[in-house]
């Protein structure tokens, strides 16, 4: 079992910057896949970022590439995503999620264990 944990969530104007963190506990290993997705207001949940946490690979969604960055702590087991320029479109529930290999970092259903989720504003 993994516990995932978010934090940093809040109200933004848009442009503005937020940065969410999710803190891993329980069973530990080097080849993890962590991800971020969120699920806005009559949306399907929908990837965010992700990376492979042995190497650091990362990868995004086109919607947020040059404005998020997802980093990891090895030592912390905590994983960031840094938004910057945020808009009112990111308005979302975000959620961490964590599988025990390393696997598809964009596929929602290859993800074994999700956070709570933290909730993003971003007011116009």
């Amino acid at each position: 079992q993994v516990q995932l944990v978010e934090s940093g969530g809040g109200l933004v104007q848009a442009g503005g910057s937020l940065r969410l963190s999710c803190a891993a506990s329980g069973r530990t290993f080097t080849s993890w896949t962590m991800g971020w997705f969120r699920k806005a207001p009559g949306k399907e949940r929908e990837f965010v970022a992700g990376l492979w946490w042995r190497t650091g690979t990362t990868y995004y969604a086109d919607s947020v590439k040059g404005r998020f960055t997802i980093s990891r702590d090895i030592g912390k087991n905590t994983m960031y995503l840094q938004m910057n320029s945020l808009k009112p479109e990111d308005t979302a529930v975000y959620y961490c999620a964590n599988q025990n290999r390393t696997g598809s970092i964009t596929l929602e259903g290859a993800y074994d264990y999700w956070g709570q989720g933290t909730q993003v504003t971003v007011s116009s």
